[in-house]
């Protein structure tokens, strides 16, 4: 009996250990939780508190379907062929202006942030898929009145870039694509901050926090050497990814992907074809390049084997001096 009754109150204490620590472990959490949410508080801001360090001259902003789009249109006005440049997923308009600098001194270059990334944020419809994007890029050239262009673009832009190719042939005198998405392709490596846009949950709690070392983290992951990735160009993804509506946008881009079911609309691009492609790109892998070259008749690609997923922003220098090679050839 007397070992009966010991046992009973060995367990009792037990269980009252066992309900203490849970109690206090639930509190160290919540207190580790708490004190990270209010570290890394980021709501979102409305984009007049960006203008004045991200949309200065030459930027504009002019309304395109509903929306007050970001563009930056630089260089002469008689160009016959303007040259239109397309960012990818959660960059903007800036990643172009090493190129800018350079082409703008003899051609007429026009960029834009797409729906749901840089200053232009997101659209009312919140749809994100190619069609929309399509619609988007042939609307800012109608709205600047071009009739015909050169159009280029990196990752989710070149996806936009190629489609606008084959959407509108007559209207694309010759395309340029920068570590494109057309293919079906499995990362080596993904961005930190892409892989928290689509956790669910996750998602959710990033619409008021978000700590810069994501987005640091993100940037560096596409860079072929890290060592390039400077305070200031970490400033600005993150202080345009928290452009009022940035997050949610990104969000429902991930949940609408639908990379490579277009694919076989590649083969039918007939027009001057420039692949530049970063060696050490671990989003969409170098053998995509050679899909692009395989599929575009005519097509050149220049690899760039230390550069990363972003080489034109990486080494402008490097990379426009292929594309001006390319252009000089028309």
């Amino acid at each position: 009996w007397r070992a009966t009754v010991e046992k009973v109150l060995t367990m009792r204490r037990f269980v009252k250990w066992l309900v203490l620590s849970s109690a206090a472990l639930g509190a160290l959490l919540g207190a580790f939780l708490g004190g990270f949410m209010w570290l890394n508080w980021q709501p979102d801001r409305p984009v007049e508190s960006l203008k004045a360090r991200w949309a200065a001259a030459p930027s504009q902003f002019v309304q395109i379907g509903g929306l007050s789009v970001h563009v930056r249109d630089q260089g002469p006005r008689d160009d016959p062929l303007p040259i239109l440049l397309v960012h990818g997923t959660s960059a903007s308009l800036h990643t172009w202006e090493g190129w800018v600098t350079t082409l703008a001194k003899t051609r007429r270059v026009v960029t834009m942030d797409l729906p749901g990334f840089g200053l232009t944020g997101p659209n009312a419809s919140h749809d994100y898929r190619m069609p929309s994007y399509i619609r988007f890029v042939t609307g800012v050239a109608d709205h600047l009145q071009i009739a015909r262009f050169v159009i280029g673009g990196n990752s989710l832009g070149g996806e936009v870039a190629w489609n606008v190719a084959v959407a509108a042939p007559a209207r694309v005198a010759q395309l340029i694509l920068v570590d494109a998405a057309g293919y079906p392709f499995t990362p080596s490596s993904i961005p930190l901050g892409f892989r928290v846009a689509r956790t669910p949950g996750l998602n959710v709690l990033m619409q008021n926090v978000l700590p810069r070392s994501i987005i640091e983290s993100s940037v560096r992951n596409v860079y072929g050497d890290p060592a390039r990735v400077t305070p200031e160009l970490i400033d600005r993804y993150f202080e345009i990814t928290l452009r009022a509506g940035n997050r949610r946008a990104v969000r429902d881009r991930f949940g609408q992907l639908a990379h490579g079911t277009d694919a076989a609309r590649i083969t039918a691009i007939k027009i001057p074809t420039l692949i530049l492609w970063g060696g050490r790109d671990r989003l969409i892998p170098p053998d995509n390049a050679h899909l692009f070259a395989r599929d575009i008749a005519g097509s050149k690609l220049v690899m760039f084997d230390d550069l990363g997923h972003v080489p034109h922003e990486e080494d402008a220098a490097r990379t426009v001096a292929a594309v001006q090679a390319f252009l000089a050839t028309r």
